[in-house]
């Protein structure tokens, strides 16, 4: 059994077993509270550059899917096509897995995409560090000597988003474009099992001369502001009628658009366990969140109004337009896996996007 060191910024050093690749990374030492899901999370776009500590204290006990196995031309068990986290931290990692979608286990999976794990350490010790600290820098440490690594200060999204345009569920009546900042595959799938046509296109892509109906903006990671060229064509959109739906960073670039402004979190949101309450009402939702930068609603523009508030800290998590069809959501109404409360904006947004063109035909 060999040994690895999980190194902070400020010079601690925690001891642990290896498994996954054997290898040495750097990276943001951010925590997830989900129960279950590690594998949806491990290939979420939004944890690219970031060591991710799950504070769930049994890891892998029900393997991993077939991450290759293909339903409507996008991989029908996880959120991409690879592991996006640069490392991952356990308290206890079990080898032997029993479960119906089970493939193989964490510590192949790992090993194939030459991600590090560490296990064996306590990981209630390091959240609640990282809570009384903040998000900080770190790196899991092999036999190679490496640099600390800050993902904040690259262009994160030029590296997850895809590079060509695709269409899927082509034909349908009703499109949408999809601005992929680093999208999570479910996303799509909330779209097409709904009889929508999604253009997905690159995040600095002028999808202004396609013929579309509605425009979403996904999730993705770092910093919002790096994504200048697709706030640039989000604030044309804005000049216009058509439907706008955003989540995650999403919902930053809306804001960052609109004239607001935005801040990064001390540790950010990354559970699946938020209670959201939405504006003018007393209605609670419980959510799924990955986000370490959020949207101050303090300064937004006139014509605009917060969606909903994050009842554990106050923070906005979402934005809406008071007279035309935009809205954001800073958490997940896609989750995998869970909670699903709030899919029903999908529904609210394809509502929207066929009134707009049943106007637009009258």
């Amino acid at each position: 059994m060999k040994k690895v060191k999980l190194i902070f910024q400020d010079g601690v050093e925690i001891e642990g077993n290896s498994f996954g690749a054997y290898t040495s990374a750097a990276g943001e030492v951010v925590f997830n509270t989900a129960m279950v899901g590690y594998p949806e999370s491990l290939t979420d776009p939004s944890y690219k550059g970031q060591i991710m500590v799950m504070t769930f204290p049994i890891v892998g006990n029900y393997g991993v899917p077939n991450e290759k196995e293909i339903i409507d031309e996008i991989e029908a068990f996880v959120e991409s096509n690879k592991i996006q986290v640069t490392g991952l931290v356990v308290s206890y990692y079990s080898d032997e897995f029993s479960h119906w979608n089970g493939f193989e286990n964490l510590d192949q999976w790992l090993k194939q995409h030459n991600i590090p794990g560490i296990y064996g350490v306590d990981t209630r010790m390091i959240t609640k560090k990282l809570r009384e600290q903040g998000s900080t820098l770190g790196k899991i440490q092999a036999d190679e000597t490496i640099e600390f690594y800050d993902p904040n200060e690259d262009n994160l999204v030029d590296q997850v988003s895809t590079k060509e345009v695709k269409r899927y569920n082509e034909g349908a009546e009703t499109k949408i474009v999809l601005i992929d900042c680093g999208v999570k595959n479910n996303i799509i799938r909330c779209f097409t099992k709904r009889g929508v046509e999604v253009i997905r296109v690159p995040w600095d892509y002028d999808y202004s001369k396609l013929d579309y109906d509605g425009l979403f903006i996904s999730n993705g990671p770092g910093d919002p502001v790096k994504c200048d060229v697709t706030i640039q064509n989000i604030q044309k959109s804005l000049q216009e009628d058509k439907p706008i739906f955003g989540i995650c960073l999403g919902n930053q670039l809306v804001g960052l658009a609109a004239g607001a402004e935005t801040f990064k979190l001390k540790y950010g949101h990354r559970s699946h366990n938020q209670p959201v309450q939405m504006t003018g009402t007393k209605k609670c939702f419980i959510t799924s969140q990955n986000h370490g930068f959020a949207l101050d609603d303090s300064k937004l523009p006139a014509g605009w109004e917060t969606f909903f508030t994050n009842l554990n800290d106050g923070t906005c998590e979402g934005i809406r337009h008071k007279e035309k069809p935009f809205f954001t959501v800073q958490f997940h109404p896609e989750a995998m896996g869970g909670p699903v409360d709030t899919e029903f904006l999908f529904d609210e947004f394809i509502k929207e996007v066929k009134k707009y063109k049943t106007q637009v035909i009258a």
